[in-house]
């Protein structure tokens, strides 16, 4: 399995990220290892980056920017470069997630990846069945939190999560770990393009007992699904089941708790602790 993530089928947009970081440190006058003291990195992780074997993290990006004075040539680059530490199946949905005009999620049983803290994400690789290394659960839970500046991007998108409130009391990574969850999400849900509301336990049934979806609408205004299951995932594009997609959404919302008594609900979860 290690070999099978850290072979030779590595991102393309790493090697050329590589490439163009190179060109830049050799027309400065630089070797490897000036570079990387300038920058606060080792000569090792510089020459990784160079060779298209490690991705760059923001910081290095932004340092070695800076100091070659590429004048965001390589900041232009990273969106790509952490776009790419996501799973193989995500990214093509996390190309059109990126520039949503809307995006609306039922999550039952997680809380949905736009809204997990560092630990969380964390603890949800870090329990991958086959286990994943350290360095590709580092770099899934990078290139995750690195999708979360949708929830600040301007102008605007319009989102909103329904939460299962199993996904709230599912003590994923220990209870110190879920408090800083829980308070996330009432950070995040008192943004003004952010609603999150927790479709309580027990209420029968209802069209999200079929499982997870999200529906979203693109800047060219187009309507999209996507489902999700056992690291399969599947942009849904007919018509027809984006409009069947819209319509439970619209239910669910209806039979979820509003985002006042959500966020009343988690705070309760905060005050138990």
């Amino acid at each position: 399995m290690k070999a099978k993530e850290e072979g030779p089928d590595l991102p393309g947009v790493w090697a050329a990220y590589g490439v163009l970081l190179q060109h830049l440190r050799k027309r400065a006058g630089l070797n490897q290892q000036q570079l990387g003291d300038a920058i606060g990195y080792s000569l090792e992780q510089v020459a990784s980056v160079e060779q298209g074997r490690r991705p760059a993290k923001a910081a290095f990006t932004v340092a070695a920017d800076r100091v070659l004075e590429a004048r965001g040539v390589l900041e232009v680059l990273q969106d790509e470069v952490d776009r790419a530490k996501l799973p193989r199946f995500f990214r093509n949905f996390a190309v059109i997630e990126a520039e949503v005009v809307s995006r609306f999620s039922y999550d039952p049983l997680l809380v949905p990846g736009l809204l997990q803290t560092e630990a969380y994400a964390r603890a949800v690789f870090a329990g991958h069945c086959p286990p994943l290394s350290e360095e590709i659960v580092d770099q899934h839970t990078e290139g995750r939190l690195s999708r979360q500046k949708l929830l600040r991007r301007v102008p605007l998108a319009e989102l909103s999560f329904i939460i299962g409130e199993e996904a709230l009391r599912n003590p994923v990574g220990g209870r110190d770990v879920m408090l800083g969850q829980w308070q996330r999400l009432l950070e995040v849900g008192a943004l003004r393009n952010v609603e999150v509301q927790v479709m309580p336990t027990g209420p029968g049934f209802h069209s999200g007992l079929n499982g997870p979806f999200v529906v979203l609408e693109t800047k060219e205004h187009r309507h999209l699904g996507y489902i999700e299951s056992q690291e399969v995932g599947c942009v849904v594009q007919d018509p027809a089941d984006v409009s069947a997609f819209g319509l439970r959404y619209g239910k669910l919302r209806s039979q979820a708790l509003n985002a006042v008594e959500s966020a009343r609900l988690i705070e309760r979860l905060v005050g138990e602790t």
